[in-house]
């Protein structure tokens, strides 16, 4: 496994070359140093056919609308446990798509996060997937003691509301032994690691085919380090965005990815935006802003081709991300949220 890492991270360094030209630091295979330098590669085209070889991708082919509607109602959503964001998302996080979750530090995106990991293996019979998650931690975010505590209040939940035979019988399986089980933890210290991992994604896929959601918390934290060169982190968040959008679509699955903010001066004030800037802003379908007004949460639904703009109230349970005690669910305009540059 250690040898197919490093190889994919070589293709990855190819791909550098590509954007960024020939003297770069490339993986050498076999050599008692990791890295060499000035690696001499003939032509763009040769490294194109090296990164292609290390690549299993599936061509295009193209669907008719009518298909793609028939996919998107089998596909399904994944539940939030929140019912006034759930009915904002039309059913949930949908699957086939990439959806952004962006807010301050503490303001419940790893909650979220790890509330999806649940609720993406609620059987069927109950409106659930019955799926796995790979779950991609880029900041040491991923708490195990809280995946339990929300893995046990999912199989309560579940247990008050069976009620015919198919029910009973699926809850002999869901409990929190397989919750957790069926939760794969990738930890990825930087970006070289993130897209490594991500090249290895689609035979990890092939290999478990309940796979229905990919977590990767956050996107934002391995390219801290590239703020000084805005021109690479450009290119590598483009590279990044088409293939989780990829990933989604050709494997079948939801890509949940969480988003730092940071401020933007203007005008002499100062504004909280979504981090990586415009060019990363296309990648999701989705983009949900968690923010604090006062001492309420609300979730806001700041992007989406297919739903109205809401905002809803939440909360932060000790069983987890659930609707907030209010029972007036709150609609706005869509949020004035700018992008930085």
């Amino acid at each position: 496994m250690t040898l197919q890492i490093e190889n994919v991270i070589r293709s990855v360094w190819i791909w550098f070359w590509c954007f960024f030209g020939s003297t770069v630091l490339v993986p050498h295979q076999g050599s008692s140093s990791r890295w060499t330098q000035g690696r001499s590669i003939k032509n763009v085209e040769e490294a194109l056919e090296a990164l292609q070889a290390a690549r299993t991708g599936e061509g295009g082919a193209s669907v008719t609308a009518l298909e793609l509607l028939q996919k998107e109602e089998e596909f399904g959503s994944i539940v939030t446990f929140s019912s006034r964001l759930d009915e904002a998302l039309g059913g949930g996080i949908p699957v086939g798509k990439v959806t952004e979750i962006c807010g301050a530090p503490g303001v419940g995106k790893t909650q979220l996060c790890l509330q999806l990991a649940v609720d993406v293996q609620v059987p069927p019979c109950f409106g659930g997937l019955g799926g796995q998650v790979i779950f991609v931690d880029t900041e040491g975010s991923f708490q195990l003691q809280r995946v339990v505590d929300l893995a046990g209040a999912a199989v309560r939940h579940c247990s008050l509301l069976a009620e015919d035979e198919e029910q009973r019988v699926a809850m002999t399986t869901f409990s929190v032994e397989t919750i957790l089980s069926n939760i794969f933890l990738v930890r990825c210290r930087d970006y070289v690691e993130l897209l490594a991992e991500l090249h290895l994604l689609p035979d990890f896929l092939r290999d478990r085919p309940k796979l229905r959601l990919l977590v990767v918390d956050s996107v934002a934290f391995p390219f801290l380090r590239l703020h000084d060169d805005l021109s690479q982190r450009t290119r590598l968040l483009q590279g990044l965005g088409l293939q989780l959008i990829a990933t989604a679509t050709r494997h079948s699955i939801a890509v949940v990815i969480t988003n730092h903010m940071t401020t933007r001066l203007r005008g002499g004030q100062s504004q909280l935006v979504p981090a990586l800037g415009d060019v990363w802003g296309h990648a999701p379908s989705i983009r949900l802003l968690l923010q604090w007004e006062e001492s309420r949460r609300l979730a806001s639904i700041v992007k989406s081709p297919g739903h109205m703009d809401a905002t809803v109230q939440y909360q932060i349970t000790c069983e987890g991300f659930r609707d907030a005690d209010q029972s007036e669910q709150l609609q706005s305009k869509r949020p004035r949220i700018q992008t930085d540059q």
